[in-house]
């Protein structure tokens, strides 16, 4: 899953409004944002097979650090304490980052074949395998993703005109990527996936640009 991701960290700025959009992505999209590098150096292994689902030729053969349960409860916990130490922010902006980062799990058990790992070196894999859906892969992507965008939307308001720019310009541009990579040709390599998810950096980077152009809707206001 790509979009839905996105789509529960525009939701939860409405439940925390001191943590950036910026942040919000990071912890939703810290399994993908770790997965890439855990490829390159050789520690996680993904593999271009057409077919292997109706909607992706990626096969992730092993990620135990970056996607497992544990792991991502782990992290979770570690991305949480460490934000709260940093940013000096309430121990409910904790929960709500690490909860974000485990919500990846659950969405790509969804999604997934049974490849997702529960621990770091055990055997069981489970999904439930929405990806050999296309039109239900599609329908819970937009579905969830347009979703957080409206609640985002009615508890945030552009405070400049940069903040309604970034803001579309961004949901654009995340739209044009998905719809590429869902109906492009297959990646040459497994290589050259990775490299190409490092971008998801940029989105990071983006999600904290708009999200200081914008502020809160006070209570009890359209």
């Amino acid at each position: 899953m790509f979009l839905g991701h996105f789509g529960l960290a525009f939701a939860a700025r409405k439940a925390s409004s001191t943590i950036s959009l910026g942040a919000l992505f990071l912890a939703c999209q810290f399994a993908d944002l770790l997965w890439p590098t855990l490829v390159l150096a050789g520690i996680e292994r993904v593999e271009i097979d057409p077919g292997a689902t109706a909607f992706t030729p990626l096969a992730f053969v092993s990620y135990p650090y970056s996607h497992s349960l544990i792991a991502l409860i782990l992290w979770g916990v570690i991305v949480g304490t460490i934000y709260t130490m940093v940013a000096r922010a309430p121990a409910a902006a904790a929960v709500t980052l690490a909860l974000l980062v485990l919500s990846h799990w659950v969405l790509d058990f969804v999604t997934h074949r049974p490849d997702m790992p529960l621990t770091m070196g055990g055997p069981q894999r489970v999904g439930l395998g929405l990806w050999n859906s296309v039109p239900g892969t599609l329908a819970a992507e937009f579905a969830l993703f347009g979703g957080g965008l409206a609640v985002y939307l009615r508890s945030t308001t552009a405070r400049d005109r940069i903040g309604s720019i970034a803001l579309w310009s961004l949901v654009v541009f995340m739209l044009v990527v998905y719809v590429a990579a869902s109906f492009g040709p297959p990646p040459p390599s497994s290589d050259a996936v990775a490299w190409s998810a490092q971008a998801l950096w940029l989105l990071v980077l983006w999600g904290y640009w708009a999200d200081r152009h914008r502020i809160p809707v006070a209570p009890g206001l359209p």
